[in-house]
This record gives structure tokens, C-alpha cells and sequence, in this order.
């Protein structure tokens, strides 16, 4: 996933150079959206990682 936002976040960056303002916009929210889901995502699996393991051993 965070290789996708990446790779958005490129695009967003040449377009913008580019002129292709709302290209540029679109990928840009896309990125940041997929930035923010893959933080969160990795946040859950933190948390469940940390109360399993407890519970395992």
C-alpha cells in the first residue's frame, strides 16, 4: 500500500510540474489517503501484535 501511495505521489508531482493542475490534485489526495490507511492499518496490527503475543506466550 505504501508503495502505491508512492508511486501516486510521483505522478502527483510530475503532473503538477507539468501544469495538469487537477491531475496532480486527484493524485495527490489519492497518496495521502493511502498514506493515512496504511499508517492506521499498521497501527491495528501493532496493537493486535502486541495483545496476542501476551496472550501466546
Amino acid at each position: 500500500m505504501i508503495k502505491w501511495a508512492i508511486i501516486f505521489a510521483i505522478i502527483a508531482v510530475v503532473a503538477g510540474l507539468l501544469g495538469f493542475g487537477g491531475i496532480a490534485g486527484a493524485a495527490a489526495s489519492i497518496a495521502k489517503f493511502l498514506a493515512v490507511l496504511a499508517l492506521i492499518i499498521f497501527a491495528i496490527f501493532l496493537v493486535l501484535g502486541f495483545t496476542v503475543a501476551k496472550k501466546v506466550t
